[in-house]
């Protein structure tokens, strides 16, 4: 299952079943569970940890030393979970001893080509980030929401879950959950998205609404957030909402 052109330091734990194409290097403290798929010129190195049935594709690379000029080596990680697909040259980078010392990756994911992920980013599950999309870091991005190609993501920004970013958007503030941003400004809710995912009519209509409080009449966050729950006391998106706009520390892309 490994090519024998293949560089895997003897240290590496390698799952039985993972295969790894001609020409790809493993470092000393890389971890790879089973059923992966590592293809030709992947380079895997750092304190770096991947789960089950992921498949990176030619010329990725993970765990590598990040981009930040205060990182000296320190030994940080890079966590990956399970039936992830990393396409061709992405890169994603470890953490950095100033925020959690991880960069982590959650499962279900599709990196499309040329994907940047930089250090101490913490990427949710079933995303999509399409191709040559740049995430800077100490980025959240969180479960379900797609990143249209040629995004730019600013350090320290969060987007929300079931969030759709349209192709070359240009990020410097928080994206809230279930919005639809395209050319610089939330545009709508993510209808289709959301629809996809069995969200309710109820709950596409209170979020319809809060939409239009929170980004059509010029309400300061403290009083969006309380309109917001003066819809409904009990609906789970809205109080997901809200609780995302009373966190955000960036403000929100208004």
């Amino acid at each position: 299952m490994i090519h024998a052109s293949a560089i895997v330091h003897p240290d590496a734990k390698i799952a039985d079943n993972v295969e790894v194409g001609p020409f790809s290097v493993i470092d000393q403290y890389v971890e790879i569970g089973e059923g992966t798929i590592v293809g030709p010129h992947v380079v895997i190195n750092g304190h770096t940890t991947i789960g089950k049935n992921n498949h990176f594709y030619q010329f990725s690379s993970v765990g590598e030393a990040n981009q930040d000029k205060k990182y000296k080596g320190e030994p940080t990680k890079t966590i990956i979970g399970d039936n992830n697909i990393v396409r061709e040259s992405c890169t994603i980078h470890r953490g950095t001893t100033q925020d959690k010392q991880v960069t982590q990756i959650g499962s279900d994911n599709l990196l499309m080509a040329y994907t940047h992920i930089a250090h101490d980013c913490v990427i949710g599950d079933h995303i999509i980030i399409a191709n040559s999309s740049n995430i800077a870091g100490h980025v959240r991005i969180d479960d379900w929401a797609i990143l249209g190609g040629f995004s730019g993501i600013h350090q320290f920004c969060h987007i929300g879950a079931h969030a759709f970013l349209g192709i070359r958007s240009h990020v410097t503030q928080d994206i809230l959950p279930f919005t639809l941003f395209a050319e610089g400004a939330p545009r709508s809710i993510n209808v289709e998205g959301i629809k996809r995912r069995g969200f309710s009519a109820e709950d596409i209509s209170l979020l319809r609404k809060a939409y239009r409080i929170i980004f059509r009449q010029g309400l300061t966050i403290a009083d969006a957030v309380s309109a917001v729950k003066e819809l409904s006391d009990d609906c789970e998106v809205l109080n997901t909402v809200a609780d995302f706009m009373l966190s955000s520390s960036r403000g929100i892309a208004r």
